[in-house]
């Protein structure tokens, strides 16, 4: 994509200058008193490629190209970005534009001992898109099969290729009045092979939260042969060959097209927002609303310090942010269905602007979208800005919330010493329980800031794993959620994935140390 920054999330025409990165910083003690540089491709010393690809291959060695695929897009990413640390650069970056490429890829790739690491718009969060090991490796970038091949409008589906970003996929369904309507915070830089091949959550609050409920068939392309299953509505025909690949981060495979379903586009949208006193009264409000089968689009809650780093509240309350949708008929009657419901726990509904638009939800989604950028210009100040989400069940939400809280932030004061923020919303909800997301803003020592956030990001996966929550809801495993994902696996299946691996794999060249440890 144009314009594409190359160490930090997003384009480069949206990334804080300098002075912003000062401002945004201006809460947080001991900092420099001016951002790092960032520094220009031409400085930047990248090792020199070790291998030469087929012809038959498209393929870059480009500093600029090998430099954007060494990392995906976490703080610990952009820290080393920053730091011009590309020890780890990809010896080349394969671009296909056919599926026949990426076979002939990993069939070279295999028969040379080379790792070969999918990259759909490199937006991980979770090391996902890198590599940790020794020897020579490809970044495959499967951004160049961007096309909705099919479209069938009797049954809203659509047969689209993996490589499609989020705009890109929704620019070709415009016309034929569909939509996906899979939206996650990296909507614009990923795509949809990555959405399955992490299980992403998206747009919606409830009901359909993840891209597996979207799923009709998929086609993945494996080191022995490619995988196609039947495109059905459902089926009981043994274990789900789908459900394999879903979430299996490149390890087992390249996804190369998915039939997925659609729905009409919506034409009727309202939206509203609840304040509460503290978190009790609005987690009630939400398990209400959950278990209500109402499905709201949009259901966030916002503790005191995300409402007030949001703009959504400055009052030190609780903000619920919610939203209807529907492409036939109105939604005023749901959305009040849902409003009494708050308000029979204790919530007071804010009034609507004079454009009947909702302030909080306004601001709440600037934040949302901005957030990123924000993230990058506090990393120049050498801050420590980092998110981690989890799910529980709803008998443990609120000790989860106060628990993690304490804990990370006694953390965060131990390895920064001095007070940082932790703050928290509910990104999803269901009937038995919801996703609680943490964002972590503390200030941090140039030159220690990976080691900083490293000990936290461990206190965190502690208390996690000792309150029985999931090390990831929908940033997926990638290599920083390793620890956390070994612990929450049944032996059983771990036996299983690694016989998977290993028959669909045999040379181990797929994403090594993605959610298993690498054939020795």
């Amino acid at each position: 994509m144009t314009g594409r920054s190359w160490w930090g999330w997003g384009t480069t025409d949206r990334a804080l200058n300098d002075d912003e990165c000062v401002a945004a910083a201006a809460g947080l003690s001991g900092l420099p008193a001016r951002p790092r540089p960032v520094p220009a491709v031409a400085d930047l010393e990248l090792p020199l490629p070790r291998i030469a690809v087929p012809e038959s291959v498209p393929v870059s060695t480009a500093p600029a190209v090998r430099a954007s695929h060494t990392y995906g897009k976490a703080y610990r990413d952009v820290v080393r970005a920053l730091s011009g640390d590309l020890r780890a650069a990809p010896d080349a970056v394969a671009l296909p534009r056919t599926e026949a490429q990426i076979v002939a890829l990993l069939d070279w790739a295999a028969s040379a001992g080379v790792a070969v690491v999918p990259y759909g718009g490199g937006s991980s969060v979770v090391g996902g898109v890198e590599y940790r090991g020794e020897g020579p490796w490809i970044s495959l970038d499967v951004a160049g099969l961007d096309r909705v091949l099919e479209v069938d409008r009797v049954s809203r589906a659509a047969r689209i290729q993996g490589g499609a970003l989020g705009p890109v996929l929704e620019d070709q369904l415009r016309p034929h009045g569909l939509t996906l309507r899979h939206f996650p915070q990296s909507f614009e830089f990923s795509t949809l092979g990555g959405w399955l091949a992490t299980r992403a959550g998206g747009h919606y609050a409830t009901l359909h939260t993840h891209i597996d409920d979207l799923v009709e068939s998929m086609r993945v392309v494996t080191p022995i042969g490619v995988s196609a299953s039947w495109r059905l509505p459902g089926s009981g025909a043994g274990p789900s060959p789908d459900r394999m690949f879903l979430g299996s981060e490149g390890t087992l495979g390249v996804i190369t097209e998915a039939w997925m379903r659609l729905q009409d586009r919506p034409r009727f949208k309202a939206s509203a927002s609840v304040r509460f006193r503290d978190m009790t009264p609005a987690m009630a409000a939400v398990r209400a609303i959950s278990q209500a089968a109402l499905y709201p689009a949009n259901c966030r809650l916002l503790d005191p310090a995300e409402a007030a780093l949001s703009g959504a509240s400055s009052s030190g309350e609780c903000v619920l942010v919610l939203g209807v949708e529907s492409a036939a008929h109105p939604v005023d009657d749901r959305l009040a269905e849902l409003l009494d419901l708050a308000r029979d726990c204790g919530g007071t509904v804010a009034p609507s602007s004079d454009t009947g638009r909702d302030a909080a939800a306004d601001a709440w989604r600037s934040t949302f979208l901005r957030m990123p950028y924000v993230r990058d210009g506090l990393a120049r100040m050498s801050a420590i800005v980092e998110t981690f989400e989890t799910a529980c069940t709803w008998d443990r939400a609120e000790e989860l919330y106060a628990t993690v809280r304490a804990g990370v932030g006694a953390a965060v004061e131990e390895v920064t010493g001095a007070p940082g923020m932790v703050t928290c919303r509910f990104t999803h909800v269901y009937p038995d329980g919801p996703a609680p997301y943490f964002t972590v803003i503390a200030a941090g020592r140039p030159g220690a800031e990976l080691a900083m956030w490293d000990d936290v990001k461990t206190a965190a996966s502690e208390v996690l794993g000792r309150l029985g929550a999931t090390i990831t809801h929908h940033h997926a495993v990638g290599r920083d959620h390793r620890p956390g994902y070994d612990r929450q696996r049944p032996e059983p299946f771990a036996v299983a994935l690694r016989a998977a691996k290993s028959a669909l794999d045999p040379a181990g060249v797929l994403n090594p140390g993605v959610l298993i440890d690498p054939a020795s």
